[in-house]
């Protein structure tokens, strides 16, 4: 059974309920439980995180900082971005498979962009999964159908765009609309029934191509009878003769293999298959006579077996080539009755017997409706790698239905794409904030974090450099910087001690008391006006906390952080964040004032926003833990979300709309007034004592 198979039961410790496997490599380090609270946790595995930049900048109007470190990243891609299970998938042997039949380690084709163009390359699946979305049909205007996630991906001529909108106007993510269009070949073709008629016109072609078949009588010198029957086939490619091998053994014809020709310099070897059987000879010889009137099979079969024989693909043209008019005239015939354009053309009229060549025309789109339809056998003369996504198929969305919840599913890959029924296709990705990991949107999130080793020295670069104004700097602007493993790896604090040396202006936030192991560093740049940390305070009750926030610090120790840091002249404040209706709102002024006595001089808060596939699992963890108030929940979050469970639109996706978001608007600020505690996000930070030099020879770092 797949991990995606399983039910999804609450998980002690953890909110997610589902976990499919991840493609990044293992650190063999353990979460130190100081900071965790009693109760049991599932493994925590760390990933090595191989990035070569560690601060990210940000152009949102919402959020009070420019840039940020990211040491750990504990998000991931996961399975909001599905698909129908029977979309076909383009393998990277030339053939389809259905996505739900597609296995880890499968070789499949994805794409990249090489100099112009981007251009088709083979990739390895690195996970596979499925779930239940709600799905919709897209059609494209060639008759192509999708069946995929309002959140899935698609090329197009203007880049990426998902499925269906989230929100409205300048802040609503980019979407297909109607005459969008897709990149790719459009939809591929089914593959052949291998029925009795499709066996013998692929033993036709392939035998009269490139087969020895025939009977010689004579008499021997004694007078006796002297007959010879041969069949013969040599090819370089294995799969042509192990198909034929087994075709023939459907005719009840044996026949034996051997070495035809040992590969010489410039040269493959050749095996071959034979009998001499009379009996056989003659079966092999009625397999392979022209039919009177060929039917659909046999004609798929003679031109997949024609071109094994005598065909080949490359540079973006797909040719099979002959002398045997008898043969031409077939070809041309079968590629006329499957609806095929093509040219034939005499590439040496010199000859005894001129060479024909027939070309086949309309480019990759109808190459791949050549190899789907016929399914001819050797890979090598299905390999596309490198062919640019030109296509002159109308592939214009025509429209997109909605079609309900439908069991979905996706892959991973290492080119972060695939080819779905003809068309280019996002890979996976989970939370909105983590679109370029590869991860899945479930326990992945929380149980496999994505570690940088190297990030105090990317740092040092980086700060080091001439090109760097500096600025104040937010760690972490995506997980919190305090991850259990901090404890033994150290490279937040790596990061800090650079930050430091530098004197280049930081905002800590974070949910964990471990904050305090660095007040010196923290205070030392306090004392340049280049320093703050939010503790992140959602509840004081610390039995919601274990529900919400399983493997944080509890109310009580983030509340002695904040006491800790602002002792030590540190500016601290409190970030109530998320602020979720109906469960911890009404909390608001107990928050406030426990903060501002523990020494919080700020405060900031954020209502609960539900991006992409945050959504789906957040209704899945009130399920599973307050099913009595699920509903009162997500309509209150509706409520100030314009109807919808989240609203992008900078300006109001960090405050809500509507009464119920100025209620919370009012009851903060109320509060705040009452506790003594400033509203705002953080203190103003100066670069002002910044040095290029970190405080250190120059070169020494080089």
């Amino acid at each position: 059974m797949n991990e995606g198979d399983r039910a999804s039961p609450s998980i002690t410790g953890r909110g997610s309920a589902s976990n499919p496997r991840n493609r990044f490599e293992k650190i063999e380090v353990e979460p130190d439980p100081a900071e965790m609270g009693d109760e049991p946790r599932p493994e925590t595995v760390y990933l090595r995180d191989h990035s070569r930049s560690i601060i990210a900048t940000n152009n949102s109007p919402d959020i009070g900082f420019d840039a940020s470190i990211n040491p750990y990243r504990g998000c991931s891609h996961g399975c909001s971005y599905c698909m129908g299970g029977d979309t076909p998938i383009l393998m990277a042997d030339g053939t389809t498979r259905r996505l739900e039949d597609i296995e880890v380690g499968d070789e499949i084709y994805g794409t990249q962009r090489r100099g112009v163009y981007r251009r088709y390359v083979k990739s390895r699946v690195l996970d596979h999964w499925q779930t239940r979305k709600a799905a919709y049909r897209v059609t494209l205007e060639d008759g192509t159908e999708l069946v995929c996630s309002g959140d899935h991906r698609f090329l197009t001529e203007k880049g990426w765009k998902f499925v269906v909108g989230d929100g409205r106007g300048e802040g609503c993510r980019p979407h297909l609309t109607a005459n969008n269009k897709l990149m790719g070949t459009g939809s591929f073709s089914q593959a052949p029934q291998e029925s009795l008629e499709y066996r013998r016109g692929y033993l036709c072609g392939v035998v009269r191509g490139d087969g020895h078949l025939a009977s010689y009588r004579y008499v021997r010198a004694s007078g006796a009878n002297g007959d010879q029957h041969q069949f013969r086939l040599a090819l370089a490619d294995a799969e042509a003769l192990e198909r034929t091998a087994s075709y023939l053994l459907d005719f009840k014809v044996v026949t034996h293999r051997f070495v035809f020709q040992r590969a010489v310099a410039g040269g493959r070897e050749m095996t071959a298959i034979r009998t001499h059987a009379q009996k056989a000879v003659e079966v092999v010889k009625d397999a392979v006579v022209w039919p009177v009137i060929p039917t659909t099979d046999w004609r798929k079969g003679f031109l997949a077996g024609i071109f094994d024989a005598e065909g080949s693909y490359g540079s973006n043209t797909l040719r099979i080539h002959n002398t045997d008019p008898e043969i031409i005239a077939q070809i041309v015939e079968s590629l006329q009755a499957l609806d095929f354009e093509f040219v034939v053309e005499i590439a040496s009229k010199a000859r005894r017997r001129p060479m024909s060549v027939i070309r086949v025309r309309g480019g990759l789109r109808e190459h791949l409706r050549f190899f789907h339809l016929m399914d001819p056998v050797i890979t090598r003369k299905r390999d596309i790698e490198g062919t640019a996504i030109k296509c002159n198929a109308d592939l214009r969305v025509a429209s997109i239905e909605p079609l309900g919840v439908r069991k979905l599913f996706d892959i991973t890959t290492g080119t972060g794409d695939f080819i779905a029924n003809g068309v280019v296709s996002h890979n996976c990705y989970a939370r909105p904030t983590h679109e370029y990991l590869g991860l899945s949107a479930g326990l992945d999130f929380e149980s496999k974090v994505l570690v940088k080793e190297d990030a105090p020295g990317l740092l040092r670069r980086q700060l080091a450099s001439p090109r760097w104004e500096p600025k104040v700097l937010s760690m972490s602007g995506v997980t919190d910087p305090y991850q259990p493993v901090e404890r033994r790896l150290g490279i937040t604090r790596g990061c800090l001690e650079v930050l430091a040396a530098f004197r280049n202006p930081v905002v800590v936030v974070t949910k964990n008391h471990l904050v305090t192991r660095d007040m010196d560093l923290l205070s030392e740049l306090a004392g340049h006006g280049a320093s703050a940390v939010a503790v992140s305070l959602t509840t004081l009750d610390d039995d919601l906390r274990r529900i919400m926030e399983p493997r944080t610090s509890r109310p009580v120790r983030r509340l002695a952080a904040i006491r800790k840091l602002a002792e030590a002249g540190i500016p601290v404040g409190v970030m109530t964040a998320p602020v979720i209706p109906g469960l911890n709102d009404h909390e608001l002024p107990n928050l406030l004032s426990a903060a501002a006595e523990a020494g919080a001089t700020f405060a900031g808060y954020v209502p609960v926003r539900l991006p992409g596939a945050v959504a789906p699992l957040f209704e899945d963890w009130l399920e599973r833990h307050f099913p009595d108030r699920k509903e009162k929940v997500l309509n209150r979050i509706r409520s100030m979300r314009g109807g919808r469970l989240n609203d992008p639109e900078f300006g109001s996706r960090m405050k809500g709309g509507g009464v119920y978001a100025e209620h919370v608007s009012r009851l903060f600020g109320v509060s705040c007034r009452r506790a003594g505690i400033e509203r705002g996000r953080f203190p103003k930070l100066s670069a002002a004592s910044f040095r290029r030099d970190g405080g250190v020879q120059p070169g020494l770092f080089d």
